[in-house]
């Protein structure tokens, strides 16, 4: 159900008197999840059955037109620990985002009152661990308190869950700052450990940031769940039927950690976000539909991802907001709900309160993205209008008329592109050099 405006600004009103200035804050991110991998999207296959993660966008505050900062995973985690266009500390692509930036620079829990317990599940890919046991890139080098996960590289092992595997997707498995021998489906064990640390700290004030790494590769799930989808579907190839054994797990966790939140009764006065880090890939066979592109591409289905936001105590969820909003956004709508939000600050994301409230129809008026010199591709979305910049070529949309990015306009409107190039270029020229070494610009 779409919402005006005006409604949703007068139910919010009735809404937070019950609010607490301390909510808990739940960030669920999940990766490489298709568009459509998820049922809520209308345009879903007829495999994809979400049902916890459409309870949360029916109950919720959806976002039809959000976006995250990168196309590949860490920068988008880089964007949404600083609040900031990753850019500005260097990161441009998954590999320099991988290998950590900065340790000294403040993140997300840092920024949080001391009074808030913050704990980090799953993928980190904020850093590598070769300088165990310093480890200064680790999420409690980095201001969160509790850690479950695996620290570099942009996967693991759903079933190897040692602490001395090595390989292409075996590292160690980390309990805090010691590497652990652990057992499992690591879907599973990632949401049992956010699970027993809400319950744990349900008297709170705390902070759970739940990375899953499904459903990115490898391409693993229970046998058993597998031959039930494939008799199911007979239809899907091998890996698709996987990936959906994969992304039921997801689900089934994203519920149990739902339901822990309800049964600790801190559900209601829990600020909570659920979003996917970049676009389905399509080495996974994901589905994006109804846009075009996937994973490490600058169309709509790189870096356009499904996006709910709860806080029952402070306004109504069951409804839609069309304004494009960005994963930037997540850290000034914390800070903001804490009262800690200065006027004047250095993040490039906004509080999205204002916009959930009904106090404004506006929000971000363009929205960047930058690979860098190494593959000169880049995006800006200024208004409904969206150019793509690739080594040799410019392509220009109207995403009102043509969400899909299908009748490239840039013949017919050559000054909006320059309008645009312009703007990014205006951009681009305050953000740091790439960290790889390569030129920010292709060519340059």
């Amino acid at each position: 159900m779409h919402t005006n405006l005006m409604l949703s600004c007068l139910v919010a009103g009735t809404m937070t008197a019950s609010a607490s200035n301390r909510p808990n804050i739940v960030v669920i991110l999940t990766d490489d999840q298709g568009y459509a991998d998820i049922s809520y999207n209308a345009h879903h296959p007829e495999e994809v059955a979400t049902p916890h993660m459409d309870a949360l966008a029916r109950e919720g505050v959806f976002f039809s037109q959000a976006y995250i900062s990168g196309n590949v995973c860490s920068p988008t985690r880089a964007g949404l620990m600083l609040g900031q266009y990753q850019h500005r500390v260097g990161v441009y692509d998954g590999g320099t985002g991988g290998s950590g930036f900065d340790p000294t620079i403040p993140i997300f829990p840092a920024m949080l009152p001391d009074a808030y317990f913050a704990g980090a599940f799953g993928k980190w890919h904020l850093g590598l661990d070769d300088d165990y046991p310093e480890l200064k890139w680790h999420p409690l080098s980095r201001g969160f308190d509790s850690f479950y996960g695996f620290m570099g590289r942009g996967a693991h092992d759903y079933f190897d869950l040692l602490s001395d595997s090595t390989g292409k997707f075996k590292h160690p498995i980390y309990s805090d700052k010691q590497r652990v021998d652990d057992e499992g489906y690591l879907t599973t064990r990632l949401s049992e450990e956010a699970v027993e640390f809400i319950e744990k700290r349900h008297e709170g004030p705390f902070f759970v940031y739940l990375a899953y790494n499904a459903v990115h590769a490898p391409a693993q799930a229970p046998e058993a769940d597998i031959k039930r989808y494939r008799a199911k579907y007979p239809h899907l190839t091998e890996k698709r039927a996987i990936l959906m054994a994969m992304l039921e797990h997801l689900d089934n966790g994203i519920g149990d950690v739902l339901s822990a939140l309800r049964r600790t009764d801190t559900f209601d006065d829990t600020l909570l976000f659920f979003f996917t880090d970049n676009g389905g890939a399509g080495a996974m066979e994901a589905n994006n539909a109804p846009l075009r592109g996937m994973k490490q591409e600058v169309y709509e289905g790189g870096h356009r991802t499904p996006f709910v936001v709860s806080w029952p105590d402070r306004f109504q969820g069951g409804r839609v907001v069309d304004t494009p909003i960005i994963s930037l956004d997540v850290l000034p709508t914390v800070l903001d709900a804490l009262g800690q939000l200065e006027t004047d600050n250095d993040f490039d994301g906004k509080s999205l309160l204002p916009l959930i409230e009904g106090k404004t129809e506006t929000h971000h008026p363009n929205f960047f993205w930058s690979e860098g010199g190494s593959t000169g591709e880049w995006a800006v979305r200024s208004g409904d209008f969206k150019l793509l910049g690739f080594k040799q070529r410019r392509e220009l949309y109207n995403l009102a008329h043509d969400p899909a990015e299908s009748k490239n306009l840039i013949d017919d409107q050559p000054a909006k592109a320059r309008e645009i190039e312009s703007l990014y270029d205006r951009w681009l020229d305050q953000m740091a050099p790439p960290a790889s070494g390569d030129p920010k610009r292709f060519g340059d």
